[in-house]
């Protein structure tokens, strides 16, 4: 008899071998994902403190992942892939799928929705990219300064249905009404979208109330929600010399915070938020080039 040995019975020693491959298979995905997002975010010129802030993600913890020593969840994988403006798949080898696939059954249904719509590799959105928001936010005056620091060419949407229309909307808003309006602003989003590929655009504020409009904008245009307080919205619009939102209107400011609250919830359908509160103008101008800048880079990648 043998003594001083470990002897492990056959089922004992395939769990163990099973354990290894399992534990190599994950180690070789997170590094593989760590690369990845890494090379990413290195081609899209990102420092780990800008991810970090689009992420929602510590930058101690993005270190750790692309150095493939740290776990991710589907959800903060969603966040990645949602910051770093690409498809979740592009993340992921062909290695380790099956634990990707288990933490996927095991996510909210919000976020496994959420993942499904980036993995619709869809280039109907093109270079397309719209600024929304209330007015006042700076969708012409920053998509108007980052259009042409970026070489891209800039429109308002306004501008285009005075042009269809052959009257100011101011004109057309008196003789068809909001109804009017809205027919025209969809032909004109609808006319953009077949003849350009590539542009920013400003939107009107109320682009967003109308549904069918609003998902036709979503389906194919980059969204960008510029977002302020309304005492910063109601500012800006005093200090371009516009007086008529406050002029004999003591309730000036409450419409607007309750047109904000009302709006609120559509505007943060944008795929992306780019909040302005209390920052400057070059600071704001360089956040939006930088999303710019991604989605121009993805789109030429697609």
């Amino acid at each position: 008899m043998q003594t001083g040995a470990t002897t492990l019975r056959p089922t004992n020693t395939a769990r163990v071998l099973a354990e290894s491959q399992t534990h190599d298979d994950e180690a070789e995905l997170l590094a593989t994902i760590g690369k990845r997002i890494g090379d990413k975010r290195k081609q899209l010129k990102l420092s780990r403190r800008a991810l970090s802030e689009m992420s929602g993600l510590s930058q101690r913890y993005l270190v750790q992942l692309e150095n493939g020593a740290g776990n991710i969840s589907i959800g903060r994988l969603f966040q990645l892939a949602k910051a770093l403006n690409t498809p979740i798949e592009d993340l992921l080898s062909a290695t380790g799928n099956a634990g990707i696939a288990a933490r996927y059954a095991a996510a909210s249904d919000e976020q496994q929705q959420a993942v499904r719509r980036i993995l619709q590799l869809d280039d109907t959105r093109r270079q397309r990219i719209c600024l929304i928001g209330l007015r006042g936010a700076g969708k012409s005056t920053l998509g108007r300064l980052a259009a042409d620091a970026m070489a891209l060419p800039f429109r308002e949407l306004n501008s285009e249905i005075e042009s269809l229309s052959a009257m100011p909307v101011d004109e057309m808003m008196a003789l068809y009404g909001q109804e009017g309006y809205r027919r025209m602003e969809k032909r004109a989003m609808t006319q953009i979208a077949n003849d350009t590929d590539t542009l920013v655009l400003a939107a009107a504020g109320g682009v967003v109330s109308d549904a069918e409009t609003f998902e036709f904008l979503l389906t194919h245009f980059h969204t960008v929600w510029l977002k302020a307080s309304p005492a910063e919205h109601m500012q800006r619009v005093i200090d371009q010399g516009d007086y008529r939102p406050m002029a004999g209107n003591p309730d000036a400011m409450q419409e607007l915070e309750n047109i904000l609250e009302r709006r609120e919830s559509r505007y943060a359908r944008a795929h992306h938020t780019l909040d302005t509160a209390g920052r400057s103008r070059d600071a704001s101008l360089a956040d939006l080039q930088v999303i710019i800048r991604r989605l121009i880079t993805t789109a030429d990648q697609s």
